[in-house]
């Protein structure tokens, strides 16, 4: 894959393509003296426990890794904290009401979308929730389905960050999960 910044030919703020690359995360405007840097995006990933301690884990409907296992989550939209992001993440892909959010833990992401490469942050959250009859797969959830905790498989989860994240809950197994 190219550098994503590579894809940005014009400068965003006058329009002129005197936008150069200054170095491997920033590109400058000669014309305006405009400065661009390329920061990662933010995005959310749902550890949901039922009581019996199973993980609530997602069957991916679209790429990118479509059908392979995933966590509810998805990206954080402009003025919205990382919580609310969970809260309504987890409402679209679950139609769960998630009751409490705690931090776990974040790591770095690739994230291959129409052919781009989107750089995230995926933070980590152990969510709670109350009731789980509502729980119904959509927006871009095929499926939904829980799994006892320790028979959770990092190789079955497509997205790389996603895979590593369960990795670390399995090697941190009763710091994590309640």
């Amino acid at each position: 894959m190219i550098h994503p910044l590579s894809h940005f030919k014009y400068c965003p703020k006058c329009g002129s393509s005197n936008f150069k690359e200054k170095n491997d995360k920033s590109k400058s405007c000669s014309n305006c003296g405009f400065n661009y840097y390329f920061n990662s995006s933010a995005a959310v990933v749902a550890v949901i426990e039922n009581n019996k301690r199973e993980i609530l884990v997602a069957r991916r409907a679209k790429d990118p890794a479509m059908d392979t296992f995933d966590l509810p989550g998805g990206f954080i939209d402009m003025f919205e904290t990382a919580e609310e992001a969970a809260y309504r993440e987890i409402k679209e892909e679950t139609c769960l009401i998630v009751k409490t959010t705690e931090y776990l833990f974040s790591i770095p992401n690739i994230y291959l979308y129409s052919d781009f490469e989107v750089h995230t942050v995926d933070m980590f959250f152990k969510c709670t929730v109350d009731d789980f009859s509502e729980l119904k797969a959509q927006d871009d959830v095929s499926e939904l389905f829980f799994i006892p905790f320790t028979e959770l498989n990092p190789s079955d989860f497509g997205l790389i960050s996603v895979r590593k994240g369960v990795e670390k809950l399995l090697s941190q197994n009763e710091h994590i999960i309640i």
